[in-house]
């Protein structure tokens, strides 16, 4: 049984950082590709941040030089670091693998998110 245990979100103000982790279970964690995905009220969910098996990174424009995602296979846990934060990064942030085509293997597994709140 996959699960997907997201923490560390918040409410900061604009120009602050929080840390998001995610511990997974229920998958060889150690060789997907790893994502943080978000959804803001009234839009879809896109995803932001992705990270290979073998540790390379990829990041959606709009975070960029903000955002940095990290894992550690040992615990089966991926981080996103996030700085500079804007009332835009303001979502439900969800971690889940990543396939080639930016969604997760499968749309069942989700964890409940954790809540981001960027005041300006």
């Amino acid at each position: 049984q996959v699960q997907l245990v997201e923490s560390g979100g918040g409410l900061v103000q604009a120009g602050g950082s929080l840390k998001l982790s995610c511990a997974a279970s229920g998958i060889i964690f150690s060789i997907n590709t790893m994502g943080w995905y978000r959804q803001a009220p009234g839009k879809q969910r896109e995803l932001v941040a992705r990270i290979t098996s073998g540790g390379s990174t990829n990041y959606a424009d709009s975070v960029k030089g903000r955002f940095t995602i990290s894992r550690d296979n040992a615990k089966n846990t991926v981080y996103l670091q996030m700085n500079s934060l804007k009332s835009e990064d303001t979502a439900v942030y969800y971690c889940n693998t990543v396939t080639m085509f930016g969604t997760p293997i499968s749309d069942h597994y989700w964890g409940q998110g954790t809540q981001v709140t960027v005041s300006s």
